[in-house]
């Protein structure tokens, strides 16, 4: 067993540091020389590379397209919208100087105090107020419309207490801005990408999500609705794993985007905007990975199959490299991605150890004698079960088995979820509940006064309210007004 694994903290013991040591151990990021930024390590872009191609072809077939936009917002432009300023003032980093010069005193570099600038600049915390400001020389007319826009980007929110992945101070995402010429347009825009986020969570992460509408306290800051996916990882915490706001006309009046609409009239623009991060591979990590290290879905796993020879001669090796080969290209012809590990610098079972750590989805092995018996061993990396099968068609079998796991490690998390969701009816039920984590159906009675409460008292928070399920109409679990429905509350990253 490598010295990595061994080293690596059990879920049991501390949930907290084995992700923070998983995160290091695999290779997928690493602490930077910034406060509270981190590097993205080759193993961990290359899972995050896969996640973008995949929701970029999403987006594409939506109908939208790529562009991109400044990074540096003129301070000016926040203060055009009330809410969105104050929900970000506190994480803005702002640029106040363009050069820099040598101390007179000899101390080294210091800032040119002649080179303060006009006004000054924010790093993007999100783009709605340049992308705006930029609609409004796009936007004339109802035939310029709709704008369906995205952008891959880095944004900065000066966070205090970060954790790699779930909240740092730079991140990568997607926002997408759109434009549109009716109310019903933009909220069903809206709509359409939490669905998109919602199946791309489902069906290529394995994460099983609630789909629902944030509370008027959790709403994105400028928005009239948000709405968000909602995943449980393993400790039960709640993650918000990607929004979708509709945003009325709040930035189209902050920024005078007004277009001519089929009946020759003046008004403003509807508005959408929405994205993930690589908040989503926290989400990856902590809703399937174990105590071995990480479990990948085999749609998101960079290797999906890797082949380990075991040999004691050059002779053997030559052996099983003629046989290999041949599998490695039908399983690429397939589109598998394949690693082939014959070289001589690891022993086999550091070898293996390395792979179960990665999180790999299928292991294959192969010696001299499996080549005797026409048998090969293969190790799938979600159950660690392991078998000899046929090396005579195992590549339609591995094509199968990358397939089962994928179903399996989805049922798997969809199973935990189910068990940590509890529905409960009094405030009392919900303290002692809380404590054992988890989602809780409860009824509230629709103020932010009462839910501030709950929060205060438990440290819970509404994740959404649901858009789908039980709609039976209660009474609050505090207030014993009556409540629309039950909502999902919890604790969160």
């Amino acid at each position: 067993m490598a010295k990595e694994l061994k080293d690596l903290t059990k879920r049991a013991d501390n949930y907290s540091q084995w992700y923070n040591d998983l995160v290091i151990k695999a290779d997928l990021a690493e602490q930077s020389a910034v406060r509270g930024c981190m590097v993205i390590k080759p193993y961990g872009y290359a899972i995050w590379e896969k996640m973008q191609r995949i929701l970029d072809d999403m987006f594409k077939a939506t109908g939208h397209v790529n562009a991109y936009f400044p990074l540096l917002i003129p301070k000016s432009f926040l203060s055009r919208e009330a809410e969105h300023v104050e929900g970000f003032a506190k994480e803005c980093a702002v640029v106040t100087h363009h050069r820099l010069m040598n101390d007179p005193e000899g101390k080294g570099v210091v800032v040119d105090p002649s080179a303060r600038l006009d006004e000054e600049l924010i790093i993007r915390p999100t783009s709605e107020t340049i992308i705006w400001n930029t609609y409004k020389n796009w936007i004339s007319s109802y035939r310029d419309l709709p704008i369906l826009c995205n952008q891959w980007a880095n944004v900065m929110r000066w966070e205090m207490r970060t954790r790699m992945f779930l909240r740092t101070a730079e991140f990568l995402w997607q926002e997408g801005h759109t434009a549109h010429a009716t109310r019903e347009e933009a909220e069903a825009e809206a709509v359409k990408m939490l669905n998109v986020y919602g199946d791309f969570a489902e069906n290529y992460m394995a994460v099983p999500v609630i789909k629902g509408v944030k509370s008027a306290n959790e709403r994105f800051a400028g928005a009239l609705e948000t709405y968000t996916i909602e995943a449980m990882m393993q400790d039960g915490k709640a993650l918000q794993s990607g929004t979708s706001h509709f945003l009325g006309q709040n930035f189209a009046k902050a920024f005078d985007v007004k277009f001519i609409n089929k009946n020759n009239e003046l008004e403003y623009v509807w508005a959408t905007s929405w994205g993930v991060s690589t908040r989503l591979m926290g989400a990856l990590i902590m809703t399937h990975s174990d105590d071995n290290g990480l479990v990948l879905p085999p749609k998101l796993a960079p290797i999906q199959v890797v082949i380990v020879p075991i040999y004691k001669s050059q002779e053997q090796l030559d052996t099983i490299n003629n046989r290999v080969n041949p599998m490695v290209e039908k399983l690429r012809s397939m589109g598998i991605s394949v690693k082939y590990d014959n070289a001589d610098n690891k022993r086999p079972g550091f070898k293996f150890a390395d792979y179960e750590l990665k999180g790999v989805p299928v292991r294959l092995v192969l010696g001299a004698r499996d080549l005797e018996n026409g048998t090969i061993e293969v190790m799938r990396r979600d159950t660690l079960e392991k078998s000899t099968v046929a090396i005579d068609g195992i590549e339609e079998y591995v094509k199968t088995l990358l397939d089962d796991i994928q179903d399996n490690i989805f049922k798997k998390a969809l199973n935990h979820r189910s068990e940590m969701t509890t529905y409960v009816d009094t405030y009392d039920e919900f303290k002692k509940q809380i404590e054992k984590g988890g989602f809780i159906m409860a009824h509230w009675d629709g103020t932010p006064e009462t839910e501030e409460k709950i929060k205060e008292e438990t440290k819970a928070t509404i994740r959404c309210i649901p858009l789908e399920g039980d709609k039976t109409p209660g009474v609050c679990m505090v207030t014993g007004k009556p409540s629309k429905q039950r909502v999902v509350f919890a604790r969160n990253y």
